[in-house]
């Protein structure tokens, strides 16, 4: 007995553990942006099922009751950071804009994550302009970096040319970058296409990021479409949870140096977001 059992332990060493098994699991992370000034839509979205951040912009009416709210459920709450775009859209309470000096950029950032309790992380909204300038990236990146609670940063892609994820890790700010738009055509079809990118894109490279919005057709679809993931072999998890994965020993190691740098900007196209 004792001799079968020396002679399977070799065997028995090689099996992969529950843990490591766990490890190579493809895996997603879904934001809700734009939240805090829909009170019943916004609250569709912080109870839908799972670990779905919760991305709210600003100085809006339901803002800072409802990030309580998402983290008292157990979501993630990040600030959805008004940045410039090309266009020049209307930004909102707590925009950060071109022409600010260093000062005013950053008076701008504390007082916008001061108005959202529990806040984990940032991601941008809009900014096809702002995130293409490696100097207003940085500061934000110290900004953020001065913060007790360690804050991430998710580039939300709004430009191909976007420098702020690259800058994010330059500063050793925990971060990774939208993949998949969920909504950008509200139709059940099209976001259902966008799940499945989604789901296609982490079992290429083992975790993958998609935004989507409060509609209602959005919300739908994740009700029903999120039990399903385990199903189609992907697992939903946080942001943060994400970010640990691609930042692991085993995620670096399988790329090289242009690789590591190009991955995140390779993976997703910009969107049609200003």
């Amino acid at each position: 007995m004792h001799r079968i059992f020396f002679l399977c332990l070799p065997l028995l060493l090689l099996m992969p553990t529950r843990s490591a098994l766990a490890n190579t699991h493809p895996v997603v992370a879904i934001i809700i942006d734009d939240l805090g000034n829909s009170l019943a839509l916004d609250k569709q979205a912080i109870a839908l099922p799972g670990p779905v951040a919760c991305s709210f912009l600003p100085d809006t009416p339901y803002a800072a009751r409802l990030a309580r709210v998402a983290h008292h459920a157990g979501k993630e709450v990040l600030l959805h950071l008004p940045l410039e775009a090309l266009g020049h859209e209307k930004l909102g309470p707590g925009g950060l804009t071109l022409p600010m000096t260093r000062r005013e950029f950053v008076t701008t950032v504390r007082a916008d994550l001061a108005a959202i309790p529990d806040v984990d992380g940032v991601n941008n909204h809009m900014g096809s302009l702002l995130t293409q300038h490696p100097g207003d990236m940085a500061w934000l990146m110290e900004t953020l970096k001065q913060f007790a609670a360690p804050l991430f940063f998710v580039d939300s892609r709004t430009t191909p040319r976007t420098v702020a994820y690259r800058i994010a890790r330059e500063y050793g700010v925990p971060a990774t970058s939208r993949d998949v738009f969920l909504d950008d055509v509200q139709t059940k079809a099209a976001i259902n296409r966008q799940l499945q990118e989604l789901i296609a894109i982490a079992k290429r490279h083992g975790t993958a990021v998609a935004i989507g919005h409060p509609y209602a057709v959005t919300l739908a679809v994740l009700a029903r479409q999120l039990p399903r993931l385990a199903g189609q072999g992907v697992r939903l998890v946080g942001v943060r949870q994400v970010i640990a994965r691609q930042e692991s020993p085993e995620s670096k190691s399988a790329l090289n140096p242009v690789d590591e740098q190009n991955s995140a900007a390779d993976r997703g196209g910009a969107g049609a977001h200003p």
